[in-house]
């Protein structure tokens, strides 16, 4: 499979997002995942070999793992007929629903990290919520909390943000929903994931209106929206090994880059390990081996 990092198709552009090109098919839309990676919010020039077929194919097994807790935006992974041609659309492609998206990022976290445990580290709280005196990094918490983000334009920077800004922005019940609903498919997950070897630390999802019902969008569950390590290593007290983009923002993080466009050259070796973990992380989740 050859790295796409451009999409160009005889449809009218929906959406480019950082990751996934989306076109509009009329009453649906076609929503392409490339092998574009951003960290930090800079879409990088580099692409991650499998990564689009990756973020497809394990939202397609999450989506059908969550049957009856959630209805989705999958319409259909088959290709309108106009672009059965194109090779470079299989299994990296999702015809979808029309949703209108909220304008929130709705996280879960049932363990203590990233900008969570900046936050924790700063002021004793994350998003607002008061955790426990002397919680230490990767600490597995009480119980999972929502602490939202606000949804950056590109070029922009998602912020954490209270749910009060959530019920401001959305709504009172429909930020209840959001809250209430993305704790039980972090529940539902993190759940499946430990019996698989994996801890789910922490998630993003999005939702969006469709038919007057809120429904999940995007992708749900990929090592570019969660937080995935191996629970044989689980270790709190530092950081852990990650099968997700927390690999690719560790070895930024090592660089003189004040995490701006335009970004650094990603090494080809970090490109390749970067790849595999997400392979990785796929295998383990599904249980079945990843045909590259």
């Amino acid at each position: 499979m050859d790295v796409l990092t451009e999409v160009k198709l005889p449809l009218p552009l929906f959406k480019k997002g950082k990751v996934r090109d989306t076109f509009d098919l009329g009453d649906s839309l076609l929503m392409v995942a490339t092998d574009r990676i951003s960290a930090f919010d800079v879409v990088f020039h580099e692409g991650i070999p499998y990564k689009g077929a990756i973020l497809t194919e394990l939202s397609l097994f999450w989506f059908d793992l969550l049957e009856g807790v959630v209805e989705n935006h999958l319409l259909t992974t088959a290709l309108p007929n106009s672009l059965k041609d194109y090779d470079e659309l299989k299994r990296r492609s999702l015809v979808i629903k029309k949703a209108k998206p909220l304008p929130v990022e709705c996280v879960v976290r049932g363990y203590l990290c990233g900008s969570g445990w900046k936050d924790y580290k700063k002021t004793g709280s994350v998003c607002g919520i008061k955790l426990p005196a002397s919680l230490v990094e990767s600490q597995k918490l009480e119980k999972p909390i929502f602490t939202p983000a606000t949804k950056a334009e590109m070029g922009e920077h998602d912020e954490n943000v209270g749910f009060d800004h959530v019920v401001k922005t959305i709504g009172e019940e429909h930020a209840n929903a959001v809250r209430d609903l993305s704790l039980r498919i972090y529940k539902k997950a993190s759940d499946y994931a430990e019996k698989h070897g994996i801890i789910l630390a922490d998630t993003k999802f999005e939702f969006g209106i469709y038919n007057d019902k809120l429904i999940l969008i995007d992708e749900v569950l990929t090592p570019d929206s969660s937080r995935f390590w191996s629970a044989n290593d689980y270790s709190p007290g530092r950081p852990q090994q990650p099968f997700d983009k927390q690999f690719l923002r560790d070895y930024l993080e090592t660089l003189d880059w004040n995490k701006a466009p335009p970004p650094p050259k990603i090494p080809p070796e970090i490109v390749k390990e970067t790849s595999e973990r997400y392979i990785l992380a796929y295998e383990l989740i599904t249980g079945k081996k990843f045909e590259r």
